[in-house]
């Protein structure tokens, strides 16, 4: 069995300060044994405005936070899957920057990429009222799964959580463990987050890990929080309702075969 966490924040604007207290809930889960951590999205550069500038800035040599995320595997030695951060795509000079996840491993190098690709272009009943992420982001277009010391991971942000026929992609890929850093809005999350981050754990019978943003942000910006992680029969291991933290559990990839085996749903599959 191998030990995972997830990290809860509250970010805000300051990206110095957000990795400052990034850093602080990294090592106390490196402390309590975690050889696997997930940030979550916009754990660097939430309610930020200048994005394209930060990718600009992260694709030269000026840029802070993909710098910060390889020193920081590297000195605690653990992989990480880092929530999102602005990213121009792969090949790019220019243009509209991804919601790009980043694992990395615990040599500090770049394991996997993967870009968001359903964007939150939603009214929403709260005091932000409307979201438009494809005014600041482009679209991802790949399923990404990789190997990791704890087990195969596939990479999901956020809004992705909606979109079922993703999460069976990546299970039919190989996937023992799917990450969702997420964001997720007061109204939104209280309504949808809990049964469909235990639907998606059941669906794929994967383990999932699930960061969310949350708390208050601005005055019209509040995340719903309760970040998981979710074993493959959508048993809630750990939970925290709001603000920042570690939650850590343990991830029994054998059980999760023996239990793919009594009831073997990727092989009953009569549709796709």
């Amino acid at each position: 069995m191998s030990q995972v966490a997830v990290i809860q924040m509250v970010s805000g604007a300051d990206t110095v300060a957000n990795l400052r207290n990034a850093e602080v809930l990294l090592r106390q889960g490196a402390e309590q044994g975690a050889k696997l951590m997930v940030l979550p999205e916009n754990f660097a550069t939430m309610g930020r405005r200048d994005l394209a500038s930060v990718a600009a800035a992260e694709a030269g040599d000026e840029g802070m936070i993909v710098p910060w995320l390889k020193r920081i595997c590297r000195e605690l030695d653990i992989w990480l899957v880092a929530g999102t951060l602005p990213l121009l795509p792969e090949g790019a000079t220019s243009g509209k920057p991804c919601a790009a996840s980043l694992l990395i491993d615990s040599d500090g190098e770049v394991v996997a990429r993967y870009d968001k690709i359903h964007l939150f272009d939603v009214d929403v009943a709260d005091q932000h009222g409307s979201y438009r992420e494809s005014d600041d982001y482009a679209h991802g277009d790949r399923v990404v799964v990789a190997q990791t010391p704890v087990g195969r991971v596939g990479l999901s942000v956020c809004y992705d959580l909606r979109f079922a026929e993703l999460y069976l992609q990546l299970a039919a890929a190989g996937a023992e463990l799917i990450c969702i850093p997420s964001a997720f809005t007061a109204v939104t999350g209280a309504a949808h987050w809990q049964v469909l981050t235990r639907a998606r754990a059941i669906e794929t019978q994967c383990y999932v890990l699930a960061p969310n943003q949350g708390g208050v942000h601005s005055a019209n910006r509040h995340t719903f929080g309760h970040s998981a992680i979710i074993d493959p029969w959508g048993q809630v291991l750990n939970e925290q309702h709001q603000g920042s933290g570690v939650l850590l559990a343990e991830i029994d990839l054998a059980a999760q075969q023996a239990m793919r085996q009594r009831m073997p749903v990727a092989t009953h599959r009569r549709l796709s």
